[in-house]
């Protein structure tokens, strides 16, 4: 899922050759994101375009040669005039005026040339991983190279016309991961690999036969020399594209600032986002007066303030966060709790009269990319979250702004993997006191997802673990919701500690948090009287989350009602579609109630007796909590239900566990029968979690 579309998009025909540009947002400032060489197009910009866009006006193109922009036959289309007639073309028709430019790598010197032969048109330029025409540069990069014959093709002499034309894939990925020499770059390493699928070896070496065309216009050193607009440079280290003694060249003869990322490779942009996004933001605060962010609000020594996230998949984290603040508040009622949000979230916050943070709209829907992402009771959570990167860092920039903003004196995280990553890769970044919650630590692959998902899981693990250990302090607490028997019994990955001696290390255990225990619920008949049960009946709720994966589930439970109700007298089906399912679309039989959001479903699920569930641990815990038996359904290929959770449940006793792929309708209810026929034996669940949890929050206050 994309964090942000364009508004608008169109094609600009300069001399038969289109051009595909796309504009985000209407800000009072124009953006231009130039294209960087023709191996990747404009998506290279995807952790800028839905931050940037929500305050600029922000254009991007695919260059000639990838994208959707065409691909000419001749190398002299390629030449650089050509690059700089495209830019200024593009901007026309964008009706861009003057504007701030950003380029990567092919970009940046574009960006310099346009800065230089067109100043009326850039008002600051900003450039990463800079290629230039001047400074020292690598072998490869010169026409000579490309062209010489070589038996073996090994290392750069891969840079090579013939093996381009024999062997283009190889190269591509060659290439990239040399862009991305970063560690724990897997995931931007397999997103440019497919940019570069949508170009050619035959087009790529046309772009660098046009090389030896000289320009029309002059491209010494003069030209960097005539710049005169603000110019802010963020450069790798370690780049192994473009080496930073070039980039060096550039700053000492424009002036320009350089920022230089330590042990950083080519694409800053792309790896450290986070850290690019905020540099830009105070460069244009700073040179050309821009106010990206409000000013910011000082804390009162009076009144504290916190700003708490919840996990917008599912509703579950949201009911137990509600229940820690409700405790925080009673040790610090002064306290103001501002909540960024989300659907379905927001919904359950309103319900409890809950204060949402006014940027909450801004934030690009969780929910919404877990849904495309899953299939018929499929979710690969571990790639669902890996493919979530462009949504992540756009939230954690909206994030950072209410941070900035809010003069908050605590941020409370529960499973906001986007704060947690970003602060902890640049500690720097962080602006209040940080309290995170989790009740599960570290991805687990999934057999279906063999050796490579397993290499994938075991980096992604090393990444928090390093930064953890690194950066201690970045977490001022954090809280495991579970006890250390709930930590699952695996290994973080090959050559990576086990998670129970692990994580015992670096978090706190509140125990269960439940958001209201069942025992607070008052007697069961009393309960089942005030919901509006009837003595007699036997009450089965079928329920699936906040999300809309369940449908599927749902639809299945729907055709065993018949067959249950002939075996099970009295019985009364309700399903509680959650709110992103329309009711109208499940079909129920006669019957059947349907519902959608039920703010209260956890009395329900105290009350009835016997619930279908998926295999999310909060419904699940629930359940345990009331003694309610219940059937529950993990989604195929979801690492944290399928072992995390699944471990908790059978440490609790509870539940019964049902495989979706082979369970029939006739299956089920015969395990709805023999549910209601044996007597739950759960252990109990401690009623004290928020409370526990709470304290040490209130302990950061």
């Amino acid at each position: 899922m994309r964090a942000k579309l364009p508004g608008e998009q169109g094609f600009v025909d300069r001399d038969g050759v289109k051009l595909h540009y796309e504009i985000y947002g209407d800000g009072p400032e124009t953006i231009v994101f130039l294209p960087p060489w023709s191996i990747v197009h404009s998506r290279v910009y995807k952790a800028q375009l839905p931050y940037f866009s929500e305050r600029f006006r922000c254009i991007a193109y695919d260059g000639r040669g990838n994208g959707k922009s065409d691909r000419p036959a001749a190398v002299a289309a390629y030449a650089l005039d050509n690059y700089l007639a495209d830019a200024l073309a593009v901007m026309d028709a964008a009706e861009a005026g003057e504007a701030i430019l950003v380029g990567l790598s092919f970009g940046g010197m574009l960006a310099c040339a346009l800065a230089a032969h067109h100043p009326e048109r850039v008002k600051a330029a900003i450039l990463g991983g800079t290629s230039a025409s001047i400074g020292p540069g690598y072998a490869y990069a010169t026409p000579q190279h490309f062209l010489a014959r070589h038996e073996r093709f090994e290392g750069w002499n891969k840079y090579n016309r013939t093996y381009w034309l024999r062997n283009y894939p190889d190269f591509a990925d060659y290439f990239v991961r040399n862009i991305f020499s970063d560690p724990h770059s897997t995931k931007q390493i397999e997103d440019a690999i497919g940019w570069a699928s949508d170009t050619t070896g035959s087009v790529l070496a046309k772009t660098v036969e046009a090389r030896s065309l000289p320009p029309a216009f002059d491209v010494s050193e003069a030209m960097y020399r005539s710049i005169r607009c603000p110019m802010l440079m963020i450069h790798g280290e370690d780049d192994q594209i473009q080496p930073l003694s070039r980039a060096q060249a550039v700053a000492e003869v424009t002036g320009a600032e350089l920022i230089t990322i330590p042990g950083g490779g080519h694409n800053p942009f792309g790896r450290y986002p986070a850290k690019c996004n905020t540099l830009i933001v105070d460069f244009l605060g700073l040179k050309l007066g821009i106010p990206a962010r409000e000013g910011a609000v000082r804390r009162s020594a009076k009144t504290g303030k916190a700003l708490y996230l919840s996990s917008p998949i599912g509703l579950g984290h949201g009911r137990r966060d509600i229940a820690i603040a409700r405790e925080l508040r009673k040790l610090h009622p002064e306290l103001r709790v501002d909540w960024l949000a989300q659907d379905p979230v927001t919904r359950l916050l309103e319900a409890h009269g809950e204060r949402i943070h006014p940027l909450s709209p801004r934030l690009a829907s969780e929910t919404r990319h877990i849904e495309l992402e899953s299939g018929e009771h499929e979710l690969n959570a571990f790639q669902a979250i890996r493919r979530m990167d462009e949504v992540l860092i756009a939230n954690f920039m909206i994030f950072q702004d209410a941070v900035d903003e809010g003069g908050y004196d605590l941020v409370i995280a529960d499973e906001a993997w986007d704060i947690d990553h970003y602060w902890h890769e640049h500690p720097e970044l962080k602006r209040a006191k940080l309290a995170w919650l989790t009740d599960f630590v570290g991805y687990v692959p999934m057999p279906s997802g063999g050796d490579h998902e397993a290499f994938l899981t075991t980096d992604y693990n090393a990444e928090m673990i390093g930064h953890i250990e690194r950066h201690p302090a970045v977490r001022d607490r954090a809280i495991f919701v579970g006890n250390p028997e709930d930590i699952a019994p695996l290994s973080f990955g090959r050559d990576l500690p086990a998670m129970r001696d692990w994580v015992p290390r670096h978090f706190d255990f509140a125990g269960y948090v439940i958001g209201a225990h069942p025992e607070s619920f008052g007697g069961r008949a009393e309960l089942r009287e005030r919901l509006g049960y009837n003595r007699g009946e036997r009450v089965c709720i079928v329920t699936v989350g906040g999300s809309g994966i369940g449908g599927h589930l749902i639809r299945r439970i729907l055709q065993s009602h018949a067959l249950a109700s002939a075996r099970l007298p009295g019985l009364r089906m309700i399903v509680v579609a959650g709110p992103r399912i329309d009711p109208a679309s499940l079909q129920a039989p006669a019957g059947v109630e349907v519902h959608a959001f039920v703010p209260n479903l956890d009395h329900h699920l105290a009350a009835c007796d016997l619930a279908l569930v998926q295999g999310g641990l909060t419904t699940c815990m629930e359940l345990t909590a009331a003694g309610t038996p219940f059937l529950y359904f993990p989604l195929r290929n979801h690492f944290e239900q399928n072992f995390h959770v699944a471990h908790r449940l059978d440490r609790y006793g509870a539940g019964q566990r049902m495989d979706y792929a082979t369970a029939t309708p006739d299956m089920i209810a015969q395990a709805m029968v023999a549910a209601l026929q044996a007597p739950p034996r759960f252990r109990p669940v401690e009623a004290d979690g928020a409370q526990r949890a709470a304290r040490m929050l209130a302990d950061l206050l």
